[in-house]
């Protein structure tokens, strides 16, 4: 490993954050798990290839990581009084749209669930959330230099959007953001997360759709989210469901 970095947080309740860097891994989520399965990587380790050689995305799809981009993961502890693990997903959602609006500040941007971030209505990055024993593994891709394809989705990158920045530096942000919003989640709880989410993602009254497990589409309004941050759709008929996994769309 090359390329370490090591900073200290400014206040004592903090961890101090490690980030190393690799030339090429198969995937970085999949270290970090063998680091926890052994049960040697402690908060505030982050791990960053500068390329993947088997990059995964949420459902198991294949995550494409062309050098320039951002690929990276860390592992946060799970203590006792700690919000669910599920609810991590918003807190690199919103981690990682902070640090992107800090490059794109008048640029059109949503957040839109689970865990996904749109800027000019274009995927930009992916997030990928692993148990393993007591930790929880985050993994986060962002397209910093590079807009990969990706069937059915209309995809985007910083550079594309007119920012000038690297993977390095934005993680050296992201690093910050995501401590300090765990730190909130911890002390505060997921209901302060949750409603900082919903001031960025897509408006209540949305019209939005997805598929049941029988590949049936399943349409309606976005009616905001469970305690837990679950999706509630009003269907056309009134009815209130709750959607816990799935791909959606908007509009």
């Amino acid at each position: 490993m090359h390329g370490t970095h090591n900073r200290s947080g400014c206040s004592v309740a903090f961890l101090t954050i490690h980030i190393e860097t690799v030339k090429q891994t198969a995937s970085t989520n999949a270290d970090m798990k063998t680091l926890a399965e052994q049960g040697s990587v402690a908060e505030g380790f982050w791990l960053r290839a500068v390329r993947q050689s088997g990059g995964v995305g949420r459902l198991g799809r294949p995550w494409s990581s062309p050098e320039g981009n951002l690929y990276c993961s860390t592992v946060v502890d799970m203590h006792e009084n700690d919000p669910a693990p599920s609810s991590l997903s918003f807190v690199a959602g919103l981690a990682v749209y902070t640090v992107i609006r800090s490059y794109l500040p008048g640029t059109e941007m949503i957040l839109k669930w689970p865990n996904d971030v749109l800027v000019s209505q274009a995927k930009i990055c992916g997030i990928l959330l692993e148990r393993v024993k007591n930790q929880v593994v985050v993994g986060i891709g962002v397209n910093i230099a590079v807009s990969p394809d990706v069937e059915g989705r209309l995809v985007t990158s910083l550079a594309a959007e007119g920012a000038t920045t690297g993977a390095a530096e934005f993680l050296t942000r992201l690093s910050d953001i995501f401590e300090g919003l765990l730190k909130t989640w911890r002390e505060r709880g997921f209901a302060h997360i949750q409603a900082e989410w919903l001031e960025l993602a897509h408006p209540v009254g949305s019209m939005m759709s997805t598929s049941d497990e029988r590949g049936e589409k399943i349409a309606g309004e976005f009616a905001g989210l469970t305690a837990d941050g679950a999706l509630r759709l009003r269907k056309a008929d009134g009815t209130l469901i709750e959607i816990r996994a799935g791909d959606i769309s908007i509009g």
